[in-house]
């Protein structure tokens, strides 16, 4: 997959990032009871969204002349923030609807840490 589509999705999960935590700072405490530990988990899921769209708008503008990144860096960085973020945020909003994806947060994890430890080979 392309840098253009690396840099796209970059740009979307950092868009959904802000808007998100905007909802989760604002809005999301009448949807949870006004829960610590749900309003936490969400304003995690929201920071390491937007941390992954700023490392794959820096990953994917490095020129492909130049570029020296394992092909799997940005695959992971993007399937693994998609998964963490993702499932924490639905397991937030209904925890036992979504009670299957609970083993999907650790495991988007690993993906992320994945995608970063592609970038020191």
């Amino acid at each position: 997959m392309g840098s253009d589509l690396y840099w796209k999705a970059g740009s979307l999960l950092g868009l959904t990032a802000i808007g998100l935590g905007a909802f989760g700072a604002h809005a999301l405490a009448k949807y949870t009871g006004n829960d610590d530990a749900k309003l936490r988990n969400w304003k995690t899921a929201s920071e390491y969204q937007l941390l992954h769209a700023v490392a794959l708008l820096a990953v994917s503008s490095i020129p492909v002349a130049v570029r020296r990144v394992h092909p799997a860096a940005m695959p992971l960085m993007l399937g693994g923030t998609i998964a963490f973020s993702g499932s924490i945020y639905l397991l937030t909003l209904d925890r036992d609807r979504f009670r299957p994806l609970g083993p999907v947060t650790p495991l988007g994890g690993l993906a992320m840490m994945a995608g970063w430890a592609a970038l020191l080979l």
